[in-house]
């Protein structure tokens, strides 16, 4: 089973950091989840993923709903379903992730390494 461990960081300052290890199995719903855990935040905001290239221009949304007065390019995918090995498409991936649409709270996520082996005293 490969683990996956992202960096995760404010857009405005990249000396704010996290490192998220999670299952390549798991969903962008658990990401969420460890994310929040790791910021301190509440669960009760809105929140997406968006798939980014390399500039961190954001492209289909991973959404934990389908939110009313957001305009989508394209249907967004449910975080709650989709499975993060899914959307690695290249070995420096990026992600953003926005929470709380009024506040605005925009982090980058970026792949950072892939492992084969568990470590048992993690929970992912």
């Amino acid at each position: 089973m490969a683990i996956l461990k992202f960096r995760v960081f404010l857009e405005e300052d990249d000396t704010i950091y996290r490192d998220v290890a999670i299952k390549h199995t798991q969903t962008f719903y658990d990401l969420h989840q460890a994310i929040l855990k790791g910021y301190e935040f509440d669960s009760i905001h809105e929140a997406s993923f968006y798939r980014s290239n390399d500039n961190w221009h954001s492209g289909r949304a991973i959404s934990l709903e389908k939110y009313e007065g957001v305009e989508y390019k394209v249907e967004p995918l449910g975080m709650i379903e989709t499975i993060i090995g899914s959307e690695i498409k290249d070995t420096e991936q990026k992600f953003i992730y926005v929470y709380d649409f009024k506040k605005n709270w925009t982090f980058h996520i970026q792949l950072i390494s892939v492992s084969k082996e568990e470590n048992p005293k993690l929970t992912y």
